[in-house]
């Protein structure tokens, strides 16, 4: 089945990126929210992402107008019954998810395949709360969406092999880099990457270097285009101690266990950037300043 038509359930930060890398990529796309107000921002994002890449030349005005024309939002979910594939990307939520899959079990037809774009939580309960887990798999894409790359194509025990094929082609239509996984917490990227920042958070808890002087050394030791503290601000540490804790469930290993520290700056409401105040404080955005435990 080729899959030209998509749904995409959400239009947030994720959710929007999804449709306009679809939409980019030349299939019709349905985007579905719970609300007016929230599509219109979904779509204010949608378009002023699409006039940056027209600004540094990577799109004209022609595929660009091209590529708006082909989205549509709705705050239906029965305008996605003509879908070949809908792709949720609402709120990290197990129960929220698996609802919604229920909810598209009433009004999409048996062919349609369902993806998640989760970046922790289980592929597996969400299928098996559908009618029709073998048709529901993991695609988890990355901030920013239309720039990032990679995406995690993710199996389940359930997943039919067709399908699981059908949806990593999809993913290299949408020029992406597909990379093959299975439904364990985290999959590959954060599997790997949540220890090394929680590792980071215990070194400076443990006061073995500044802010700073731990992000210079892997900034400058490992080339890393930023520091562990600096990516944890931009991720937020709110979602990072929420992931951590999904992971810390399946596996009890120590490494997954968030640091005191962390916890206790996601308690005060020290989330990174998007509050203005995480490992560093963002008064100035341009300058920001390190914290210090002293």
């Amino acid at each position: 089945m080729a899959i030209e038509k998509i749904g995409v359930v959400g239009c947030g930060l994720m959710g929007s990126g999804i449709a306009q890398t679809a939409a980019q990529a030349g299939l019709q796309v349905t985007v579905r929210e719970v609300s007016k107000e929230l599509l219109d921002k979904g779509f204010a994002s949608i378009d002023k992402s699409l006039a940056r890449l027209v600004q540094r030349g990577t799109l004209n005005a022609v595929e660009r107008d091209a590529a708006r024309n082909r989205l549509r939002g709705t705050t239906r979910i029965e305008e996605l019954a003509d879908r070949d594939m809908v792709i949720e990307a609402i709120t990290e939520q197990i129960e929220a998810k698996k609802e919604l899959f229920r909810s598209l079990d009433a009004v999409c037809p048996p062919r349609t395949i369902y993806a998640s774009n989760t970046s922790s939580l289980s592929i597996t309960e969400m299928a098996v709360a559908t009618r029709r887990p073998e048709r529901l798999v993991g695609l988890h894409f990355f901030n920013p969406v239309p720039i990032m790359k990679l995406v995690e194509v993710i199996r389940t025990i359930a997943t039919d092999r067709n399908v699981y094929e059908e949806v990593t082609a999809f993913a290299a239509r949408l020029g992406k880099t597909a990379v093959r996984t299975s439904d364990r917490a985290g999959f590959i990227v954060n599997r790997l990457l949540v220890p090394y920042l929680l590792d980071a958070v215990r070194a400076l808890e443990e006061g073995v270097a500044s802010v700073p002087d731990i992000d210079q050394a892997m900034k400058l030791g490992c080339g890393h285009p930023m520091g562990p503290l600096t990516l944890l601000d931009f991720v937020g540490l709110d979602t990072t101690y929420y992931i951590a804790n999904i992971m810390f469930d399946e596996f009890k290993e120590r490494r997954f266990a968030p640091p005191p520290l962390l916890k206790r700056m996601v308690m005060a409401g020290w989330n990174g950037r998007k509050s203005g105040r995480g490992f560093y404080e963002y008064s100035d955005p341009e300058n920001p300043k390190p914290m210090s435990l002293a």
